[in-house]
């Protein structure tokens, strides 16, 4: 399956392919931008189905965009 059609896939279900938000973090496939673009689909979707409610999948989510971003100046 070619990368972007890929990155589609994911983008439109994130836990169909990634069982929590870190493996995100540590898949070598993908940039730190497409990673921060996952990551924010799935914040999309818990908060679709969870409202504004702080969740700890969640929290788990939003430490992996944190992760992400901790990194991001590193390899600039």
């Amino acid at each position: 399956m070619p990368k972007r059609k890929l990155m589609q896939d994911i983008v439109q279900d994130p836990t169909r392919y990634h069982r929590a938000p870190f493996d995100i973090v540590r898949d070598r496939r993908f940039s730190d931008d497409e990673r921060l673009e996952i990551l924010d689909a799935w914040e999309r979707e818990i908060r679709e189905r969870d409202g504004d409610e702080e969740s700890e999948c969640l929290q788990r989510v939003t430490q992996a965009r944190q992760e992400v971003a901790r990194r991001r100046p590193a390899a600039q």
